[in-house]
C-alpha cells in the first residue's frame, strides 16, 4: 500500500502540471479591436425622437461590438434618420464610420397599426446588417410586419444580436463594406428592394 501511495504522490503533482499548461476546451468569444461608434442624426426625424431613442437604447443593450450614438453634428452623422410620409425603408449595411446609411421612418405603417418603436428599431437593424425574415415570430425584431399589428417587440432575440456582434467584430481597420442596398419594408406585405 506504500508502493502505491508514492507513486499517486509522484503522479500527481505531474498530472496537474501537465493539465494546467493545456488550453480550455472552450474560448470565450474574440473582442473587436476596438467597439465600433456609429453616429447618427435624428434631425429630419421629427414626431419619431422618442422611437429612436428607445429603439438605440434597445440595440446599445443587445450588442457589443458597436455602439450607436448621436452624432455632434448632422454632417458627421454615418446615418441619418428622417420621417417620411411613405413606407419604412433602410440601408442594408452594415454601414460603418465614414459611411452614408439612411433611415426613412415611414408614416404609412403607423397608419395602418404597426408599432413605431418596433419599426425604428428593425430598420435599424437594416443599418446594422441585417435582412428581413418575414416568415420569423414577433420575438424576431427582423420578421418585422410578418406577425402582425398585434407584435410590438422592438428587441433583437440573441441570434440577432449574435449576428450583428460577428458584423462588427472586426473592428473599423478590417471593415469590409459591401456595395450599398435599401431596402424597402412594405408592412402590409409587399417588400421592394432596390440596390444602388
Amino acid at each position: 500500500m506504500s508502493m502505491r501511495t508514492a507513486i499517486l504522490t509522484a503522479l500527481v503533482p505531474a498530472l496537474l502540471g501537465t493539465a494546467a499548461g493545456l488550453a480550455p476546451a472552450h474560448s470565450e468569444p474574440r473582442a473587436p479591436a476596438a467597439v465600433v461608434t456609429l453616429t447618427y442624426d435624428a434631425g429630419a426625424a421629427g414626431p419619431w425622437a422618442n422611437s429612436i431613442d428607445q429603439a438605440v437604447r434597445n440595440w446599445n443593450d443587445a450588442v457589443h461590438n458597436v455602439r450607436l450614438e448621436p452624432a455632434s453634428s448632422p454632417a458627421s452623422a454615418d446615418y441619418v434618420y428622417e420621417a417620411t410620409s411613405g413606407w419604412p425603408q433602410a440601408t442594408l449595411g452594415p454601414v460603418f464610420p465614414g459611411g452614408s446609411g439612411d433611415v426613412q421612418l415611414g408614416r404609412q405603417a403607423v397608419d395602418e397599426g404597426y408599432d413605431a418603436i418596433r419599426i425604428t428599431a428593425h430598420e435599424t437593424g437594416h443599418i446594422l446588417g441585417l435582412p428581413d425574415d418575414y416568415s420569423g415570430p414577433c420575438s424576431e425584431l427582423m420578421s418585422g410586419h410578418g406577425p402582425g399589428t398585434s407584435c410590438t417587440n422592438a428587441k433583437p432575440d440573441a441570434a440577432e444580436a449574435a449576428q450583428v456582434d460577428i458584423n462588427y467584430a472586426a473592428g473599423v481597420a478590417t471593415a469590409h463594406r459591401p456595395r450599398r442596398q435599401v431596402v424597402i419594408d412594405i408592412w402590409s406585405g409587399r417588400t421592394l428592394t432596390r440596390s444602388h
